[in-house]
Order: structure tokens, then sequence, then C-alpha cells
């Protein structure tokens, strides 16, 4: 399975704990062991526009450090979105992450939204007609839910839940009761893990939410899915928790 990368995610272009070093380096180290890394360019104006508001993204190209590698993260998802599109399930290993970036405004580390990108240019050219989002962070992601608020054609799912058991059975039933949809994104955060901030989920359960995407893409809409990194703050155990996703995600494997 192809990951998209660049190693201009490695730069420390801002002061927050997505931002810090070693962040990506056991994910880096977990896909360089068994897939392919491809190198995205960055989003285009009009790619990151048919989302944000002119004045966010003037505010955003402002900051010199932030804006190359925000773009090039939402360029990321587009690109794994488009292989997607031709049966080639992909992920973005990116930074920063985008699910609190909303239209005119972004918190959480986030700049722009890097899966509503991804998801909106697909729609603008009428390359999928519907698109179905499952958020499994930590944090409800409220700039992908707000982007698509209006638009019938994209539906968002975070699922929450008191312990590990229930929150793998939500997130599968979100998938399963949702309706016809032609592409699957996903929002992959891995600060629910049990060493991380939400002190919930073990690998086991990252390897079983790769495998009900995987399987609920295969049977809603033959297959065509992606993934975008979004939270996930245990520098030391995210290659694991990427590794246990993938598993299940990929044909591969």
């Amino acid at each position: 399975m192809k990951v998209w990368f660049h190693e201009r995610f490695l730069e420390r272009y801002a002061r927050d704990p997505a931002a810090e070093e070693g962040r990506l380096d056991t994910m880096l180290a977990a896909v360089r062991a068994g897939h392919e890394l491809a190198m995205p360019e960055a989003a285009t104006e009009e790619d990151v526009r048919r989302v944000h508001t002119r004045r966010h993204f003037e505010e955003i190209r402002r900051e010199r450090r932030i804006f190359p590698v925000a773009a090039l993260a939402a360029g990321a998802a587009v690109a794994a979105a488009e292989d997607a599109l031709a049966g080639r399930p992909s992920f973005a290993l990116v930074r920063p992450p985008g699910h609190h970036a909303s239209p005119d405004s972004c918190w959480g580390f986030c700049f722009f939204n890097n899966v509503a990108v991804a998801l909106s240019r697909l729609l603008d050219r009428g390359a999928v007609g519907g698109a179905f989002v499952l958020d499994f962070d930590l944090h409800h992601g409220d700039g992908t839910e707000t982007a698509f608020r209006s638009d019938a054609r994209v539906q968002y799912a975070h699922p929450e839940a008191p312990d590990r058991t229930d929150f793998v059975e939500r997130a599968g039933q979100a998938l399963r009761e949702a309706a016809p949809y032609d592409l699957l994104a996903v929002s992959a955060g891995f600060d629910r893990f049990a060493e991380d901030w939400g002190g919930m989920l073990a690998l086991e359960d990252y390897r079983e939410l790769g495998r009900l995407a995987r399987d609920e893409a295969r049977r809603r809409c033959a297959g065509r899915r992606f993934a975008v990194l979004e939270g996930g703050y245990n520098h030391d155990r995210l290659g694991d928790c990427l590794a246990a996703f993938l598993e299940g995600f990929d044909d591969e494997r």
C-alpha cells in the first residue's frame, strides 16, 4: 500500500505537540518496513479554497514556516484520495493534522482540513457522489463536521464510548448504518491509545478498526478508501499503532 509522505513533515514548523521533533520517527520506520513511500505535491490554492475562506487561506499563507508544510499535508491527502478513487487504498502520513480546521478558523494544531480538501476536490469534479468520514481520533473533528454541515453528500461519524470494546463496536455500527457512499475516508488519530492521552484502545483495536474500514469499503464502495493521520502524541508507540491499523486496512496484509 502506498503511503504519502514528505520530508518537510519532519520540520519544526510550530510550537505545539503535533510539531515536536521525533513525532513521526517510529511511524516512518514502520511504513518503510513494509509499504511504498510516495512524495506528494502541495495542494493548490484552488483545492484549499474549496473548503476554506479567502481570509483563512491568506492568514495561514502569512505564516511562512507553517504554510508550505500545511499545503503539503493537504496535498498528501489529495493524493491519497486520488489513489483510493482508482481502487488503491492509501495512507497520508502528514503533519500538521487537519480535522480541527473549519472553513474560516482553526485550532488544535490544525491549519487546513486535509480530509475535507481531498474530498471536496473529488466532489467538485463529480468523481464521487458521496463520501463517509470515520474519525476515530480522541477529539471530535469539529472542522470536518463544520465543513460539510450543509452538504448531504458527506457523512461524518466520530464514535464515543466508555470502553474499548464498545468503541470498536460503535465504529463498526457507524460504518454499517451509513447511507450509501462512493468513498470512505478515515481520520486516523492514535491519541485514544492506552498509552497516549486517551488511555483506552489496544493495538488489536486499531487492527480491528482497519479491518472494519477495509471490509465495509469493499462491501459499500468497491474498496475505495484512504486514511489520513490526525492526532497521536506518544512518539515511542505511534509506529506500533500505525502498523496495527495498516495491517487491517491494507488489502495485502
